[in-house]
């Protein structure tokens, strides 16, 4: 016999361990991406006199289109996170996380490194340690979802254009 809900005639639906495991994934992956976003954000100041003292090239955006960009970039990193999570084996959540945790501090800390420390070639070492590790978590994350790896490319384009904004801000603001 079945039970018959004021909704259309269907029972009513609970959501069962499989649904909220997969909103805490996409909810952590979101997190742990804001949280190393604001750690990011804490280290630049491009309205500081060290920022507008440098020597930066035609091609560099203004300072407000790297928040522009970097907001939905994070948005997707937390969505691909989240989704190749939900289909991970237990072993492929392990590298994920690992891939995600490096991935996620070093992008936090070139901030500081070129920021904090006033120093565009320690941001530069950050940012191609960056590139490696995204290439990283886009292998990591492609043995588990092609779908959520091929998401994070517009991520790892971005990572580009920053080491060539980097090397180019290195090679012409030499440090003090």
């Amino acid at each position: 016999m079945r039970l018959i809900s004021e909704r259309g005639g269907r029972p009513p639906h609970k959501p069962g361990p499989r649904t909220r495991l997969r909103w805490q994934s996409y909810t952590g992956a979101a997190m742990a991406v804001a949280a190393a976003a604001a750690v990011g954000a804490a280290a630049v100041d491009a309205d500081s006199a060290w920022s507008r003292g440098l020597a930066t090239p035609r091609w560099q955006p203004q300072s407000w289109a790297f928040g522009a960009v970097l907001t939905p970039l994070y948005a997707t990193i937390a969505w691909s996170a989240g989704r190749a999570w939900n289909r991970a084996s237990e072993q492929e959540r392990t590298h994920l996380v690992a891939a995600v945790t490096v991935n996620l501090s070093l992008n936090a800390a070139r901030s500081w490194l070129f920021f904090a420390a006033h120093s565009p070639r320690a941001g530069l070492a950050g940012t191609l340690l960056l590139d490696v590790s995204t290439l990283h978590l886009i292998r990591t994350t492609s043995r588990t979802d092609r779908r959520a790896a091929a998401a994070l490319l517009p991520y790892a384009a971005w990572c580009w254009f920053a080491t060539a904004l980097n090397a180019r801000n290195a090679q012409h603001n030499p440090c003090p």
